[in-house]
């Protein structure tokens, strides 16, 4: 970075953003510059604003649940932007006293400073397959949990499948034709039974029942 550059932190949360900017050389203060909303129009404003009044900027923040949309964003406004791993943000001391305005004031004062390593961004295909990669891991998860508590349930019963392959064409037979004498308990097998078909064929794309 060069000595005309302004360093930008931001601490972001779902609701808003707090800024920090520290201005090229280490004698200058790092100030905390206030809280915007986490929305665009706010967010092209402050940099507008910024822009008005610093020769070059260069922003930083912690990457999180608020995904990428800022980087995009500022990239998009033509600044510099990086987005650092909060695992990678060097802790100081009294670091474990959190508020959004020493979080963000510290940030900016690494920035400067250079101590923070960016992370790689992913593009909007290579975010697109993370994300269907989590979907499909969360059904995943959900389909073992529904089997789980169907098979309890049916064990509690004294309804246990012969073999130990289960969930086949012969186990899904076996399990349409338990019947219950007490409706409760039948229509308990019912809800379980559905869940855990809809969500397996969620989760594979298969569309065998």
């Amino acid at each position: 970075m060069d000595q005309d550059t302004t360093f930008v932190a931001f601490d972001t949360r779902k609701e808003t953003i707090a800024v920090a900017i520290g201005e090229s050389g280490r004698r200058q203060e790092v100030r905390f510059f206030g809280v915007i909303a986490n929305r665009p129009e706010a967010v092209r404003k402050l940099v507008d604003k910024l822009a008005r009044r610093h020769r070059r900027l260069a922003f930083r923040y912690e990457a999180g649940p608020t995904g990428y949309g800022l980087y995009g964003q500022i990239h998009g406004l033509g600044h510099d932007c990086q987005v650092v791993a909060p695992s990678m943000v060097p802790v100081r001391p009294g670091g474990h006293i959190k508020t959004d305005r020493r979080d963000a004031t510290a940030l900016a004062t690494m920035f400067r400073a250079g101590e923070l390593t960016a992370i790689w961004v992913p593009d909007d295909a290579h975010e697109a397959m993370r994300d269907l990669v989590r979907a499909r891991h969360a059904a995943m998860e959900a389909v073992h949990r529904a089997r789980q508590q169907l098979l309890s349930f049916l064990l509690r019963r004294g309804r246990i499948y012969p073999t130990k392959s289960h969930w086949t064409r012969g186990h899904r037979r076996w399990l349409a034709e338990q019947r219950f004498e007490l409706a409760a308990q039948q229509i308990v097998l019912e809800e379980l039974i559905k869940p855990s078909s809809r969500r397996w064929r969620a989760a594979t794309g298969s569309r065998n029942r």
